[in-house]
């Protein structure tokens, strides 16, 4: 059983009720100036740091717990170290709780660089540190998720050693995570971005294990990165249904992120990682209704995203109408729920937008894949000034409405990736395909099983047409306008055969391949 335990915890959720339990147990407790007060507030008797070191805190708190009293007690090793201790009037310490300065919620709300620099903490890493190298006789506790655990084992006789031991690692973690962002902090504030650097720490949190991976058989589970506003599904809340699988969150997010970028209200139906009914409209039943037709036979056991509060007559319609994984939305109107509820195995989350940036990270044999992700309305993207069109012919008003709609969604969609629309609604996509022009023919194959037309439609491509074949076959089958990055070395081909067609062609100058 501990004998004494020091405390020192910026994120005070629970350590108000540890300290009452602790004290209860005969734990002499010792903390820092704000969780003392906090502490001694429960009628409890807490000795001050500054009190036990006879030193006081200096620099508006900057130097507290750095001292020899502290360090020297938290490393002793037992009857090795003990005559040193009694000689200099140390106190062994064997209960350590404590967690840092929120760095991370400083970055995002603070401007001024010097203010920032006090959120680093350097008592506070070092106290942890100490405590978790001397895990054979001393218990460091980093997180208020931990309190129970270690008051069941101390209810019971005593911290074991297979437990010190694995808060030892999670309080290394906790330290590494911290240092991480620090050093992002530092890297993004240079004129050069170090976004790639040469070593490359990622710090992540366990959010939940999953139901399965991408088969029953594969365990698997769900990761936020630590520190970061978990905006999208890391930040998701889940309302009802079965537990989350991992193929559930991978075309959630492909839903969530394509959905989040359209301005008005939206639907985007995925399955399988790819958009098979995407649309806009003034309401969002109306969006629903367009981007179902779109593909009513993959759109079954899909995943459906609305970005905005789904209301309840569209979720009782969705339930009405079709068998659906999981539903996300920025929040669900009173009824909505209710509705929603008929089908209890439905999966039904509300998020916060999905806002891009940061690090795309794939896992190779060996290895790490790591690229800069694409963030969410990039200016380039819909910016028609800085746009080219190629064909003799202008794309009508109405024509670029659709073509900038489709050039959003097809982002979105795996390569080689092909979206055919009208009226701000996919009518088909070929997705995957490993030739562009098999993709083209997937598109319109996908339409005329909806029983929709695509005279008069528009075609988005992610990539250049290597061969003026994909876009003859789409002037075949009635698309007026193309949008597309350019680039081919037969690109003057491309063109000539859009303005044999009547075509309105439109390069971008930026591709959108997703593997």
């Amino acid at each position: 059983m501990p004998s004494r335990a020091l405390l020192s915890v910026s994120d005070k959720q629970g350590v108000a009720e540890l300290g009452v339990e602790l004290a209860r147990l005969g734990i002499q407790l010792l903390a820092t100036g704000g969780t003392r007060k906090l502490l001694c507030e429960q009628g409890l008797e807490v000795e001050e740091v500054a009190s036990y070191t006879g030193f006081p805190e200096l620099m508006d708190g900057r130097v507290k717990s750095l001292h020899p009293k502290i360090h020297a007690g938290l490393l002793a090793r037992g009857e090795q170290d003990e005559q040193t201790l009694a000689q200099h009037g140390i106190d062994p310490i064997d209960l350590v709780v404590a967690n840092l300065y929120p760095f991370a919620e400083a970055v995002e709300q603070l401007e001024e660089w010097t203010r920032l620099l006090e959120y680093i903490d350097i008592g506070g890493p070092a106290m942890i540190r100490a405590a978790a190298k001397n895990h054979p006789r001393v218990a460091v506790v980093v997180t208020p998720r931990d309190y129970p655990r270690l008051l069941e084992r101390l209810g019971n006789g005593g911290v074991d050693g297979p437990f010190r031991l694995e808060l030892a690692a999670r309080a290394f973690a906790h330290t590494a995570a911290y240092e991480q962002r620090i050093a992002r902090a530092f890297a993004e504030g240079t004129q050069s971005s170090d976004l790639l650097p040469a070593d490359l720490r990622l710090s992540l949190s366990r959010r939940e294990e999953l139901r399965y991976g991408e088969n029953p058989h594969q365990p698997a589970a769900f990761y936020a990165w630590q520190g970061a506003d978990h905006a999208g599904l890391a930040g998701a809340r889940q309302w009802q249904g079965k537990a989350l699988s991992y193929n559930n969150i991978m075309d959630a997010d492909t839903a969530w992120q394509c959905v989040s970028e359209l301005p008005d209200p939206a639907c985007v139906i995925v399955k399988h990682a790819n958009p098979c009914g995407v649309a806009m409209a003034e309401t969002q039943g109306a969006a629903y209704e367009a981007a179902h037709g779109a593909d009513p036979e993959s759109a079954f056991g899909g995943i459906i995203a609305f970005n905005r509060e789904l209301d309840a007559p569209t979720a009782q319609t969705l339930v009405d109408r079709q068998f659906a994984e999981l539903i996300i939305a920025p929040a669900l109107a009173a009824g909505a729920l209710e509705a929603l509820k008929r089908r209890s195995a439905l999966r039904v989350l509300t998020a916060s937008p999905a806002v891009g940036g940061g690090l795309d990270c794939r896992t190779v044999e060996g290895g790490l894949l790591v690229q800069e992700r694409e963030r969410a309305a990039n200016p380039l993207q819909l910016n028609r000034e800085a746009m080219q069109v190629v064909s003799r012919r202008q794309p009508e008003e109405e024509e670029w409405v659709d073509l900038l709609f489709a050039w959003q969604v097809v982002r979105h969609v795996k390569s080689n990736a092909i979206v055919y629309a009208r009226k701000r609604r996919t009518l088909g996509i070929g997705a995957g395909q490993t030739s562009r022009l098999f993709s083209v023919r997937l598109a319109g194959l996908r339409a005329d099983s909806a029983g929709l037309s695509v005279a008069g439609a528009v075609m988005a491509s992610d990539a250049f047409f290597p061969f003026a074949d994909g876009l003859e076959i789409a002037a075949e089958q009635g698309v007026q306008a193309v949008i597309q990055p350019g680039g081919s070395i037969r690109d003057s081909e491309v063109i000539a055969a859009a303005d044999r067609a009547g075509m309105a062609m439109v390069f971008t100058g930026r591709r959108h391949f997703r593997h």
